[in-house]
C-alpha cells in the first residue's frame, strides 16, 4: 500500500531557496516531509485513537461554543437582552468563540486521518470525505470573524458613540441571528462526510459495521435539519432536540470507539494488502 510519504515523493517539489552565499534554504521542505513522514508510519490503531482524541475535543468544544454558551447569552428576537449579556459576560463569549476556533483546527489533522486509515477501503471516496471536511470546515471558521464583530461594535471605538443605541443593538446581534444559517451551510457538507465515512466504515471490516449505519443515520438527520432551518426556520425549531440524537449516538460512539478501541490492526493490515495488489494488477495491466 502506498503510504502518505510515497505519494508525495511523485510530487514536482519547488527550486530551494539560494542566498547570496549560494547557500540553500530547505528547512521548510525538511520539516514538511518529516511531519508527513511521522503520520505516515504511525500505526492504523494509533492513528485510530488519535482520531477519537481529536473528535472528543472537536465533541466537547462544539458543544459548548455552539450549544451551552449561545443558550446563556443569546436571547431569540431581543437585541437589547443579547447585547447585555455579551456585555456582562464578554470573557465567556470570547472563550466560546476560541473554543469553536480549536474545534475547526481539530478538523484539519481528523481529515487527513481519516484519509490515511480509509484509503485502504476506496482511495477515491477516502478523499472526497476529506475534501468534505475540509471545505465544511473552512465555511464554519469564515463565520467566525462576524462572530467577533459585536465586540468591535460594543467598544470603545468610533462605531459606539457613531450610531444611536437601537441601531447598535440591531448590528450587534445581526451575526447571532445568521450564525444558525452559517452552521447550517457547513452542515449540509458535513452531512455527506458522515455519509461517505458511513459508508466506508460499513465497508471497512476492521470497524463495527453498526458504527457505520449509525453515522449514516446522522448524517441524514443533518441533512433534514439543515435544509429544514433554511427553507422553515420555524418547523426547524420543532425538530429540536429530538433531531439530535442520530447524531450524539453516531458520532459519540464512533468517537469512543476510535479512543477505547481503535481498530482491527490485523483486518486493517488484510485490507491494505489487498488494496496493494489490486494497484499492481492495475499497473501492469496498463503496462
Amino acid at each position: 500500500m502506498k503510504t502518505i510519504t510515497d505519494v508525495t515523493d511523485s510530487i514536482p517539489r519547488r527550486r530551494p531557496v539560494v542566498d547570496a552565499g549560494g547557500r540553500t534554504d530547505d528547512s521548510n521542505t525538511r520539516w514538511g516531509r518529516s511531519l508527513i513522514d511521522s503520520i505516515g508510519e504511525t500505526s492504523p490503531r494509533r492513528l485510530a485513537r488519535m482520531a477519537g482524541l481529536l473528535y472528543l475535543i472537536n465533541i466537547i468544544g462544539g458543544a459548548f461554543a455552539i450549544g451551552i454558551v449561545p443558550a446563556m447569552l443569546v436571547v431569540s428576537g431581543d437585541a437589547a437582552a443579547t447585547v447585555h449579556n455579551i456585555q456582562t459576560h464578554e470573557l465567556l463569549y470570547r472563550f466560546s468563540l476560541v473554543a469553536h476556533l480549536v474545534v475547526t483546527v481539530t478538523n484539519v489533522p481528523l481529515a487527513v486521518i481519516f484519509y490515511e486509515l480509509f484509503k485502504v477501503v476506496n482511495r477515491r471516496l477516502a478523499l472526497l470525505d476529506a475534501c468534505f471536511i475540509l471545505v465544511a470546515t473552512a465555511i464554519e471558521a469564515a463565520g467566525l470573524l462576524n462572530q467577533f464583530s459585536p465586540l468591535v461594535l460594543l467598544g470603545s471605538g468610533p462605531t459606539a458613540s457613531a450610531l444611536p443605541t437601537p441601531q447598535l443593538e440591531a448590528f450587534a446581534y445581526l451575526p447571532s441571528a445568521l450564525s444558525g444559517i452559517g452552521y447550517s451551510i457547513a452542515q449540509v457538507f458535513f452531512t455527506f462526510d458522515l455519509l461517505t465515512i458511513g459508508y466506508l466504515v460499513l465497508r471497512s471490516t476492521f470497524l463495527p459495521r453498526v458504527i457505520g449505519v449509525l453515522l449514516a443515520i446522522a448524517g441524514l438527520a443533518y441533512l433534514i435539519y439543515s435544509f429544514a432551518n433554511l427553507l422553515a426556520p420555524g418547523f426547524a425549531g420543532n425538530l429540536v432536540p429530538w433531531i439530535q440524537l442520530p447524531s450524539l449516538l453516531g458520532e459519540g460512539s464512533f468517537c469512543l470507539w476510535l479512543l477505547i478501541v481503535g481498530l482491527n490492526a490485523h483486518r486493517w493490515n488484510e485490507r491494505a494488502n489487498a488494496a496493494t495488489r489490486a494497484s499492481s494488477t492495475q499497473r501492469e495491466a496498463l503496462a
